[in-house]
């Protein structure tokens, strides 16, 4: 399996930045990228692990429910 490292923009559209063996590469290079100034407000970097790269576009296109009790827990 594999570490994917993408851009994901509004409306879940997805821009396959590199793929990385291991999680150490990988979050080294998504911090790099989220620290780059020039990188679009709107544009969240996310590391996917998976086993392909349609695998990793397909867990990063669900709509994950809230944890429960934190929404309205007040």
């Amino acid at each position: 399996m594999t570490y994917f490292i993408y851009s994901v923009f509004p409306f879940r559209r997805l821009e396959k930045v590199t793929e990385k063996s291991t999680f150490g590469e990988a979050s080294v290079e998504a911090k790099v990228l989220r620290a780059d100034p020039d990188r679009p407000g709107d544009c969240a970097i996310k590391v996917i692990f998976a086993a392909s790269e349609s695998e990793a576009e397909d867990l990063l296109s669900q709509v994950r429910e809230p944890k429960p009790g934190l929404v309205g827990d007040e």
